[in-house]
């Protein structure tokens, strides 16, 4: 897919050469598309996975969290997300299985107490977790976020689960993703049941999956602000029949098996740290950083929608939280109080950062608030007032549109009457 020369490339092979050990194992068994969707999945996956770490980034603290979000058509490959799953099931396990022991104690407790009419009766948890399905009400996304202490993470491989959940009232928590992006305080009260929750700093990681159409409800417009958090990741390709009895896929699996008790061991480690550690980036890292970011503004502001500006500014913060996830994972020493971000890391992070800020992009000016997108408009255009339909295919080539979806935005150009079909396989475009 290409949209005004940006291409949605792939993430290039340095990234995968100088990625940390556990990052390479389970990414080593892929290639191409899926060998992306791992890597940016467990990404996001892990960055619910490392508690006690912090930065500073425009003046405030922030945590590794990231919202991860896989766009791309059925029978893509995309399924592969699904794996990064594993790598903190046994954190999600152990945390649901202490909790609910200790709210069985209590209710025992209790039990006991109001038996005897002596002993005092102590308020029940509510249940900690890690993992959080998207189908659940606002009441419940609150309450998993001030049970937790070191934040949850949503994993949803159809995007349309957490897209019905945001069209009705008890479950629309758009707001609570858009606040946690930047662990802003969130509180909910209830009259009815006297409930009143209040999470200082949430600490919130997303990872889901879906088609173009699953996503359209998710981000609802370009300037709702949720589509500006996400780490995106789009193609059009669809995927060959690829060999189900390969032996390699045996290994697919087990890698993340092994590569889940190595989180869960650091995972303990900085569980149990007592303060919490800082990671930095080197002052020689800090001027790449802005003077990469300052070019791209300039090329926004010159070349592109200025709509597009706050995706820029966010990916700032997700290439800084992307380097933290990178170090944590890479660094061993728990004893000390700072891990400074190293240059394979860091280059790491910003190569991912700007691949993903490219496919965003191109998701941006395909985005639909009513009326055509830039690149609709710009597409049209360049077929003339008058165009059979095989111009648009072969123009769409050239912009590296396949051929259905071609003919997908001549069906909804009609629908929106930017065109009219005069006969069979001839168009006339009706906007100026």
């Amino acid at each position: 897919m290409e949209y005004n020369g940006i291409k949605n490339e792939l993430i290039q092979q340095e990234v995968y050469d100088s990625l940390p050990p556990v990052l390479k194992t389970i990414t080593e068994p892929f290639d191409g598309r899926e060998r992306d969707i791992v890597l940016l999945s467990s990404l996001g996956v892990l960055s619910a996975s490392l508690p006690n770490i912090y930065g500073f980034y425009d003046g405030d603290s922030v945590s590794p969290n990231v919202y991860a979000l896989i766009i791309a058509p059925p029978a893509s490959g995309k399924g592969v997300m699904n794996y990064s799953r594993i790598l903190i099931e046994p954190i999600h396990q152990m945390i649901l299985n202490r909790s609910r022991a200790e709210i069985a104690a209590i209710e025992a407790a209790n039990k006991n107490a109001g038996k005897s009419g002596n002993g005092e009766v102590k308020e029940v948890p509510s249940l900690e977790v890690k993992i959080v399905p998207a189908n659940i009400s606002t009441a419940e996304l609150y309450s998993f976020l001030a049970a937790s202490q070191h934040g949850i993470v949503i994993i949803e491989s159809e995007a349309d689960t957490m897209s019905n959940m945001l069209k009705n009232d008890w479950s629309n928590y758009s707001d609570v993703l858009r606040k946690a992006f930047h662990h802003e305080p969130i509180s909910l009260s209830r009259k009815i049941d006297r409930t009143y929750i209040d999470v200082r700093e949430p600490k919130l990681s997303l990872v889901m999956s879906g088609t173009p159409d699953q996503l359209k409800p998710v981000v609802q417009s370009k300037g709702n602000g949720l589509f500006s958090r996400f780490l995106l990741y789009t193609f059009d390709e669809i995927q060959e029949f690829k060999n189900v009895f390969a032996s390699s896929s045996r290994n697919y699996k087990q890698a993340f098996n092994e590569a889940s008790q190595n989180i869960l061991y650091k995972y303990d480690q900085l569980f149990s740290l007592e303060n919490p550690i800082e990671v930095v980036l080197t002052t020689l890292q800090q001027e790449r950083m802005l003077e990469k970011f300052s070019f791209i503004h300039k090329d926004v502001v010159e070349n592109h929608s200025a709509s597009f500006l706050p995706n820029l500014n966010r990916h700032g913060v997700i290439l800084f939280r992307l380097c933290m996830i990178l170090t944590a994972l890479r660094e061993q020493d728990f004893s000390q109080t700072s891990w400074t971000c190293t240059d394979e890391d860091f280059d790491c992070g910003l190569n991912i950062s700007l691949k993903v800020l490219k496919h965003a992009l191109i998701v941006h000016n395909t985005i639909d608030d009513g009326g055509l997108s830039k690149a609709d408009d710009d597409f049209l255009f360049g077929l003339g007032v008058q165009f059979t339909r095989q111009r648009a295919v072969e123009y769409g080539k050239q912009l590296g549109i396949p051929q259905r979806t071609v003919d997908d935005k001549l069906v909804q150009w009609r629908k929106k009457k930017a065109v009219k079909r005069i006969k069979q396989g001839v168009y006339k475009r009706t906007v100026n």
